[in-house]
């Protein structure tokens, strides 16, 4: 059988619901496609993403593949149109984020220097401390909330909460209010 007969017979018994010829005919083509696609993208990584996604949107338009077709070339078909895609969804990504760094306003300098201060606060804190400081004043859990979490008494969370807040606010040079 040559091979573009081989081709045919698959293609009609994909077309009549076989996985297992649809596989054997991407087993056949799927170097021509990455192949194809690496070229295309300069990535290989991305190229054989692309490949599976071509592969996963060939099958169910199988049945749009008309006799005597080039599989290769309606697979290949397909991943170009999958990698035209790709760089138009890339190039939105990347417009997207040249206008929110161009729009983000730079932190202040006394931002960053207690930003920078508050980490290193919190990492001198011991774990358990450091932890229900992190859930409860920086995540909004409650007490309770971060006693389930941590599987901690829900007294010890709150004292360590207490001593930690206490550490942090030393560190940043911040006078605590009165209750």
């Amino acid at each position: 059988m040559k091979l573009e007969g081989l081709d045919e017979s698959l293609v009609a018994a994909a077309q009549a619901g076989s996985t297992e010829a649809f596989s054997r005919l991407i087993e056949r083509h799927q170097q021509a496609v990455r192949a194809f696609l690496r070229r295309a993208c300069g990535d290989w990584a991305l190229a054989d993403d692309l490949a599976q996604e071509t592969f996963l949107a060939a099958w169910p338009r199988i049945g749009r593949l008309r006799a005597g077709g080039s599989v290769r070339a309606w697979l290949c078909g397909i991943a170009h149109r999958k990698h035209l895609t790709a760089r138009r969804s890339a190039g939105r990504s990347r417009t997207r984020e040249a206008t929110y760094e161009a729009e983000r306003t730079p932190p202040a300098r006394e931002a960053l220097d207690d930003r920078i201060t508050l980490e290193t606060a919190m990492a001198d804190l011991p774990p358990d401390q450091r932890a229900c400081v992190a859930l409860c004043l920086a995540a909004d859990f409650s007490h309770a909330e971060a006693a389930e979490a941590l599987d901690l008494p829900l007294g010890t969370v709150k004292s360590h909460v207490t001593r930690g807040r206490a550490r942090l606010l030393v560190a940043l040079g911040v006078q605590d209010e009165p209750c």
